[in-house]
């Protein structure tokens, strides 16, 4: 971020303490890319102030309950970002939170100054983010997500009915809620599942019912950041190579990021594409073969092999 004068660091340091409960020096440190020394000598400023702080080094800082700062006035930028973030929102999270988040803007419209209220309709009306191609979450339960912060905050047990992708029937499993997080197209819920008495992570689409049960968690857990950092490291990656025509090559742009993908360079007059494809499947082989027409795969062997059988199990279905 631009660097900020010491006036307007304070201020952001004040508007932060209000956003979360506690907040630890080193997160301000690093969000305003300053010293932790900058940091104490912020919060002395703050405090000289007549600002009720309180906490100390190494354990985090905190408004005393129920102070309050007066509403700030927002910028234009500021303003357009509440706009996009809206469009987003409604296109990724359940029924009950988007008429949440849409009462929360309606609040955050009502202390916009007049000027600026033109200038945000203006863009609400003329950005549209359309429908996505599938469903993230269970049509049976269009509420997952809600349910799932809730249980996460309360730390209860939650109980679902699922359908993994390798049973035909569903499964009821009792789990412990730790985080949620969306990557390649879907929601996730990482638990600790007292079934199987592992941790696992569940697809929100493939549960069919859901249940917060009174019992609380009884298990301290890592949190979900540290799972996400971890199975990347566990992760087995193939390193796979294919040409591509030049005509064609810029059609790949739009998903390959899902795939792994890490350089491309031209060569012979077909571009190279490399790909670190992570726990190799049969999923690159099925994206592959969207444009196998127009490209050649040189490395590995097995991505060869992958896409024939691929091929040969569809012209059986077709005689």
């Amino acid at each position: 971020m631009e660097e900020l004068n010491r006036f307007d660091r304070i201020l952001a340091i004040l508007i932060q303490l209000q956003s979360k409960k506690t907040v630890k020096a080193q997160e301000l440190a690093n969000r305003f890319e300053v010293s932790l020394r900058t940091i104490y000598r912020d919060i002395r400023s703050l405090t000289a102030a007549g600002i009720p702080i309180i906490g100390e080094a190494g354990l985090g800082y905190e408004l005393v309950e129920g102070y309050k700062i007066p509403p700030m006035m927002f910028t234009k930028p500021e303003i357009s970002s509440f706009v996009a973030a809206e469009k987003l929102a409604i296109k990724f999270i359940d029924k009950e939170m988007k008429d949440h988040f849409s009462s929360a803007i309606y609040k955050l419209k009502a202390i916009i100054r007049s000027s600026d209220k033109d200038w945000m309709e203006t863009i609400d009306k003329n950005v549209v983010m359309r429908s996505i191609s599938h469903n993230q979450l269970s049509k049976a339960l269009p509420n997952t997500l809600t349910t799932l912060f809730q249980c996460i905050a309360q730390k209860n047990v939650l109980e679902i009915s699922y359908q993994a992708a390798y049973q035909q029937e569903a499964t009821i499993r009792e789990i412990e809620p730790i985080g949620v997080f969306h990557e390649s197209n879907h929601w996730y819920i990482y638990a600790f599942c007292l079934v199987r008495n592992d941790y696992r992570q569940f697809r929100t689409d493939r549960i069919s019912n859901i249940k917060i049960l009174d019992q609380l968690q009884f298990k301290k857990h890592p949190d979900l950041e540290q799972y996400l950092a971890e199975r990347e490291l566990e992760a087995t990656f193939t390193r796979v190579v294919i040409h591509v025509d030049p005509l064609f090559a810029h059609y790949l742009h739009w998903e390959r990021k899902y795939f792994g993908f890490k350089e491309e360079s031209l060569k012979d007059g077909q571009v190279e594409m490399i790909f670190d494809v992570k726990n190799a499947d049969m999923g690159f082989a099925r994206w592959f073969m969207m444009f196998g027409d127009h490209a050649d795969i040189i490395s590995p062997y097995s991505l060869k092999e992958n896409v024939k059988s691929i091929l040969q199990l569809q012209l059986l279905r077709l005689k």
